[in-house]
């Protein structure tokens, strides 16, 4: 299984972006499937998840202005991205668990990046 992310750039403060994440070679259906983010010498933290049911959760950082939604039939998470501020650039990476193997499985995409120039 692999994620490949895409929709990353630059934008300046106030634009929008909005960040796919498509999940290829898989026959199951994801759990939850988020978006991350990390900066140089920062930890990842999470930026947006939803669940397989619909329910959604945010970082406070972003909420009235991300939005997070999936497509189950595409295996694919998008993350809607507006009013963007210098402060959230980063290297933004989307994850998915698959609950229906024993241990669970965790897969991460490679990355892309998003800069927000004031």
């Amino acid at each position: 299984v692999q994620l490949v992310e895409s929709g990353g750039g630059l934008v300046e403060a106030g634009g929008s972006l909005r960040l796919s994440c498509a999940a290829s070679g898989s026959t199951f259906r994801f759990n939850d499937m988020g978006w991350y983010r990390q900066t140089p010498g920062k930890q990842r933290e999470l930026v947006a998840v939803i669940n397989n049911d619909g329910s959604t959760k945010y970082a406070d950082s972003v909420k009235g202005r991300f939005t997070i939604s999936r497509d189950n039939a595409k295996n694919t998470v998008y993350l809607q991205m507006n009013s963007l501020k210098p402060e959230d650039t980063a290297a933004y990476y989307c994850h998915m668990t698959a609950t229906i193997f024993f241990p669970v499985r965790y897969y991460w995409g490679q990355g892309t990046q998003v800069a927000v120039c004031s």
